[in-house]
């Protein structure tokens, strides 16, 4: 482990009543039940009818035309779904853990935005167009934005209503220069007008591939830190009383959260709100613990992600919404109810 478990935290899990561990445990369980049928109505439901039958047909018998659809196309992107959803909803928990900001995630903080204006440079002008190439551009967007939203944010002075307004501004910024880019380059427009609102539909085995690696070690590295985190969300004199290396804890979260979202981004481009939604919906039932926090938000991510995927291929039928704007559309009032309850509860 990265540092023991504070006193603190052992005295309660010591005292905590075994109802409430075993709830958390079982919660966690049927977590994974609806993340299962939640993949399954993704490979069943699509922008093309098919009926049950035809859907097992083409899962393990038919190569043909119903296996081009079924594997080739939804399998594909329920499995990059449940990958990169499982890395928004961690990057996002250990973001609001590590700024002490509930209302953190990577797309608030302007992480997605830059790791999207990195990819669109590379694509644009330096002809980079494979995954494996651009992804570095991606980590390098994603981890220079949130060094830069920290120090406008006050660095260690900083407070979640100033982390907020800088990554929003940076955002706002990085934005108008993807639409800048995309305007005046049609070669460019083309290519990256899905990819920019946020997307499943491109997802194929290579993609899959070669994003895996860097996700599977975002993913151990964020798990392993929720003890450390545990201790840095209690605040820094407290932190310090009880041995956490507050320096190496806050590298390594921001190392996690920019592997993760980079990724991420990199694969199916930037989808907001994911990251802020779910961690907030977990702490309510599993409390301030990130060692329960974490695997929830690993869990219980997929599942929005997927649910908004399979809802946009219902309602535009037979066309289909990109996933990045049913999460938007989501979580735009959500995002406004999270302010106002938290603006009610300190006056």
């Amino acid at each position: 482990m990265l540092v023991d478990s504070p006193p603190e935290e052992r005295a309660e899990h010591a005292s905590a009543p075994p109802t409430r561990r075993t709830a958390r445990a079982l919660g966690l369980l049927v977590a994974v039940a609806v993340l299962l049928l939640v993949a399954l109505a993704s490979i069943a439901i699509g922008a093309k009818e098919l009926s049950p039958e035809q859907v097992w047909h083409g899962l393990f018998h038919d190569t043909g035309t119903y296996g081009d659809v079924v594997v080739d196309e939804r399998l594909s992107r329920t499995i990059l779904g449940l990958l990169v959803g499982a890395a928004l909803g961690l990057s996002g928990a250990v973001l609001q853990a590590l700024t002490r900001n509930p209302l953190a995630d990577p797309g608030l903080l302007g992480i997605n935005a830059g790791a999207s204006a990195a990819v669109v440079t590379a694509m644009t002008f330096f002809g980079v167009t494979s995954l494996s190439g651009y992804v570095w551009f991606a980590f390098a967007g994603a981890a220079a934005v949130g060094a830069l939203v920290w120090f406008l944010g006050g660095s260690r002075g900083a407070t979640p209503v100033r982390l907020a307004l800088a990554g929003t501004a940076i955002s706002a910024a990085l934005y108008g220069y993807l639409q800048a880019v995309m305007i005046t380059d049609d070669a460019a427009l083309g290519k990256m007008r899905f990819w920019t609102v946020g997307s499943l539909a491109s997802a194929t085995g290579s993609t899959i591939v070669q994003v895996l690696p860097f996700l599977a070690a975002g993913t151990v590295l964020a798990l392993l830190l929720a003890r450390p985190l545990n201790a840095v969300a209690m605040g820094d004199d407290t932190a310090r009383a009880l041995g956490a290396n507050l320096n190496r804890t806050r590298a390594l979260a921001m190392l996690a959260a920019t592997v993760l979202c980079g990724a991420a981004t990199a694969a199916c481009g930037p989808i907001v709100f994911v990251g802020l939604m779910v961690p907030h919906a977990v702490r309510s039932f599993t409390g301030p613990d990130l060692r329960w926090i974490l695997p929830y938000a690993t869990v219980l991510s997929p599942v929005l992600l997927l649910g908004a995927d399979v809802l946009g291929r219902i309602v535009a039928r037979p066309a289909e919404l990109q996933v990045g704007i049913v999460t938007a559309i989501i979580g735009g009032p959500v995002f406004i109810f999270l302010v106002r309850r938290r603006r009610t509860a300190q006056l």
